[in-house]
């Protein structure tokens, strides 16, 4: 009774037109639309031109079967994309919004990894704690340890023991106060053919909702993202009460 009710109160917000007049008024929306699509054009063109920083520092890596280094995550490829994935030592789970967004990625790794583009996740904690979590939420795609560099705090996702101390750390580009010692963001590298290496880009917070595929599923719907603040229902995918089916109704035997 209760979803019929907010069923009808989501109605009236809406008027109820012919065929015709919903068709003009869908026209005027596209519009706004396209706009957006050759402003987001011009946005990623513009990011292409941004200047690059060479990568000084050796940064080493744990994986689950090896240490690698920062040229290594590339894997013969000259782009590497890096998720800064919330996980710090002795995390028994990864952040819900960064687990959220690792669920998107294993379907597009086949056509980064044809299109010169590596991708990695890259956390605080150490193996012991990423591995365990990994094999529960079932991803493919690479994820390391940055735990014995200064990877995440070269790079702004992680406080230091002085950014705590004294309650500040530089995050988004600006200084904040340090509410948690972990944080979420993506950074983009690319390695030349003298294998040189060059930091290209780095995005946090709300920079990184792009990826969020089923936010651009729900924001066609009537409800839209229906949250009242930014993830609030969000939970690891394997504590959802609806599982997704493991085998496409549509399949033949």
């Amino acid at each position: 009774m209760k979803e019929h009710i907010a069923d009808q109160a989501a109605t009236v917000d809406h008027p109820i037109v012919s065929q015709n007049e919903w068709i003009e008024a869908r026209k005027q929306l596209m519009q706004k639309e396209k706009e957006l699509t050759h402003l987001k054009d011009e946005l990623t063109r513009q990011r292409m031109q941004l200047p690059w920083v060479k990568v000084e520092k050796n940064y080493i890596f744990q994986g689950s079967d090896r240490e690698y280094s920062l040229s290594d995550l590339f894997d013969g490829r000259s782009q590497l994309i890096v998720q800064h994935f919330m996980l710090g030592p002795d995390w028994k789970e990864g952040c819900p919004g960064c687990s959220f967004l690792a669920d998107h990625v294993d379907g597009t790794l086949p056509h980064l990894m044809n299109h010169d583009v590596s991708y990695v996740a890259v956390s605080r904690g150490t193996m012991s704690d990423i591995e365990p979590f990994r094999k529960r939420m079932g991803w493919a795609f690479k994820w390391v340890s940055s735990n014995k560099s200064d990877f995440n705090y070269d790079y702004h996702v992680s406080a230091t023991e002085e950014d705590i101390a004294k309650n500040e750390m530089i995050y988004n580009y600006e200084t904040i106060p340090v509410a948690e010692e972990e944080l979420p963001g993506f950074s983009v590298f690319y390695k030349d053919e003298n294998g040189d290496i060059f930091h290209t880009y780095s995005t946090y917070a709300r920079g990184a909702d792009i990826l969020l595929n089923t936010y651009n599923f729900l924001e066609m719907t009537p409800k839209g993202r229906n949250e009242e603040s930014t993830m609030d229902w969000v939970k690891h995918h394997d504590k959802y009460q609806t599982q997704a089916p493991e085998h496409s109704c549509c399949s033949h035997n």
